[in-house]
């Protein structure tokens, strides 16, 4: 596995051992994924891959994607700890586990000095889960007094070796203290963004934030990628928002800037109404639904997630999509139409600024196919 950063990285967890020696007992099967790199002392360091799944506007697909994903990775054999950052809980709803009556949470990590590994529950083979509860919502006022707040989650992280070769976390919709801990505790950011005019305009202040987090709190941090969820391709709204954030990565590739090497995922997820459905009966979508389109879709986003992380992706660019000589329905294979020519009449979206400010223009929009909704 292939990472950026230098030894001194604190996202690289120590083990108590010399080189040469046994690894710890637990760290499974992801030993065989990861980079054992020495420091200066010599020592063995298991890099632990700490993501966190952010948007500050809600809906987007956050929730949906940190649960789905996560999975898909651990069906790979590839073994992950999910933390659920946010005080709704709809992550631990999510897998079936009722917030609040777990004996320790996400909560207690950052308030009673719990470990990741007291809080973590094992919800399928190679997938853990560190639930999150209502009280959570209390924690910026407890902790308003705090020295350091902003790193508690990253001191807990850093605090034991975990077995873990990723851990994801699933922030809440804001950009407050919670947001914070999930930034400085995370090597990279990866930003699940609904292809509307709203959830565009609010991408260049959550790049700001990663960039200001990244200068005084975590050097470390960069923007790894954008997924685009909640994918309707009847939408000429849809091609132009892609067709926008593939500009703007574009142009951000030389810039001195967190998100310099972010990409735009090729896979994309539709509008599926299973995975909204999934969450109710406490399951993931392969577990809920496996031969559907959201399943089929996350599928290949952890395969293309993990060829990326693996280094087998493909180094050439990407190839311009063909152009679709008619509408694709949403029940339609993975394909997506090139975004709208200016003899359409449509003006496309926009992000303005290699600060990542970002402001919009869309013109006019295709009625909306059937869908359904996504969380």
């Amino acid at each position: 596995m292939s990472c950026h950063g230098d030894t001194r990285r604190s996202s690289y967890l120590p083990i108590s051992r010399t080189a040469g020696s046994n690894l710890p007992p637990g760290a499974g099967e992801s030993l065989a994924h990861c980079e054992l790199v020495p420091d200066p002392a010599h020592r063995i360091m298991l890099v632990v891959r700490i993501i966190a799944v952010l948007n500050q506007k809600g809906g987007v697909g956050k929730t949906t994607t940190v649960a789905n994903l996560g999975a898909a990775v651990a069906s790979r054999g590839r073994d992950i700890c999910l933390i659920d950052l946010d005080p709704q809980a709809h992550l631990t709803l999510h897998f079936g586990l009722d917030p609040g009556t777990t004996e320790t949470s996400i909560y207690e990590v950052l308030t009673a000095d719990a470990t990741i590994a007291s809080a973590a529950a094992t919800v399928s083979p190679h997938l853990s889960l560190v639930p999150s509860t209502i009280d959570l919502a209390a924690a910026e006022v407890e902790l308003a007094s705090t020295v350091g707040r902003e790193q508690l989650l990253r001191d807990q992280v850093l605090a034991a070796v975990l077995p873990y070769e990723f851990v994801m976390i699933d922030c809440p919709p804001s950009l407050g203290l919670l947001t914070l801990n999930a930034l400085a505790a995370a090597d990279e950011v990866c930003i699940p963004l609904q292809p509307h005019f709203l959830a565009l305009q609010g991408l260049g202040k959550l790049l700001e934030t990663v960039a200001l987090v990244q200068k005084r709190i975590n050097a470390r941090l960069r923007v790894t990628g954008v997924v685009l969820c909640m994918y309707d391709s009847t939408t000429r709204l849809t091609a132009e928002v892609e067709a926008d954030v593939k500009n703007f990565i574009g142009r951000a590739r030389n810039a001195d800037t967190p998100w310099s090497h972010m990409r735009l995922f090729e896979t994309v997820i539709r509008r599926n109404v299973k995975l909204a459905e999934c969450p109710s009966h406490g399951k993931s979508i392969f577990d809920y639904e496996p031969n559907c389109h959201g399943a089929k879709d996350y599928n290949a986003l952890a395969d293309e997630f993990l060829g990326m992380i693996d280094g087998a992706a493909a180094a050439e660019p990407q190839a311009p999509r063909a152009e679709q000589p008619e509408k694709l329905t949403n029940e339609t294979p993975q394909g997506k139409p090139v975004a709208a020519s200016a003899a359409s009449g449509a003006a496309p979206a926009h992000i303005d600024g290699a600060d990542g400010s970002a402001t919009a223009s869309c013109g006019t929009v295709a009625p909306d196919g059937p869908t359904g909704e996504q969380p």
